[in-house]
């Protein structure tokens, strides 16, 4: 515990939190992170996003540390471009839960992130893609299953993203982990999987614990990231369920929410 910081641990969430709605990360929030990790602190970057969708904001960002990819799927070294952990969705579960998610609420629009370095995200008719990230169509829904993925994405053409993930849960939860990891984004993961799984996994390479740590988020994904984390802060923009749980409320992401915590916390 180094005297000019109380954490030795610093996880923010990307999108939301240490993003700002253009992707790009504030000078201020930048200049505070640099000065939390000048004064013995660590930062991990743990996100919903697969590697191939988070490592130009890391490399972008100068970031050579460990990041969470994948909701907790994948621990990766930025540094070194190297994929450190990876864990995949059991494709034959993933199959029964779907048939029985489109039994409960009907057909389903669905994107799904293939598991590697490299690996693309597929996306299916109907199915909304948030930005700009790179997504590669597909008509044929067997083309989903001929190599190994790290989650299914799921959409529903009236369902709100509250309203599909506790449908899903209720129908598939004993099969798969159900995430809503933004607007748009509901998620089917391996079982037990979340971003506190891939969080203490990197945590302990860096030889830290969950009460060195201060977590930063904004949806429910975050909520077991929170659990695990000595306090949890939710920016002002986050979803209710997480500003329930959160120990602190802070700005929005737009608003240098981040920047103010740890501003305050470097007295």
């Amino acid at each position: 515990m180094s005297a000019g910081f109380p954490y030795r641990l610093i996880a923010t969430d990307l999108d939301g939190t240490l993003l700002r709605s253009d992707e790009s990360i504030s000078p201020r929030t930048r200049e505070a992170l640099a000065a939390a990790t000048a004064a013995g602190a660590a930062h991990i970057v743990v996100t919903g996003r697969a590697v191939p969708w988070t490592r130009h904001i890391l490399d972008d960002l100068g970031y050579d540390g460990l990041a969470v990819c994948g909701q907790g799927a994948q621990v990766y070294d930025a540094g070194a471009h190297r994929l450190l952990t990876s864990v995949t969705l059991d494709r034959q579960l993933a199959g029964v839960a779907l048939a029985k998610i489109e039994a409960e609420v009907g057909p389903l629009y669905l994107a799904a992130s293939r598991d590697g370095l490299d690996g693309e995200v597929l996306v299916g008719p109907g199915y909304a893609v948030t930005g700009r990230l790179p997504a590669t169509p597909f008509t044929d829904a067997s083309d989903l299953w001929t190599a190994p993925l790290n989650k299914i994405y799921i959409q529903h053409p009236e369902l709100s993203d509250d309203e599909l993930a506790a449908a899903a849960r209720r129908a598939a939860g004993g099969f798969v982990t159900v995430a809503m990891a933004g607007e748009g984004i509901v998620e089917l993961l391996p079982l037990g999987l979340s971003k506190a799984t891939g969080l203490s996994l990197a945590a302990r390479r860096l030889g830290l614990k969950a009460a060195d740590t201060i977590a930063f988020g904004d949806m429910p994904n975050d909520i077991p990231m929170f659990a695990w984390a000595a306090r949890g802060v939710a920016m002002a923009n986050a979803h209710e369920e997480l500003r329930g749980v959160a120990d602190e409320v802070t700005a929005s992401h737009e608003e240098d929410g981040i920047a103010l915590v740890l501003e305050r916390l470097l007295g």
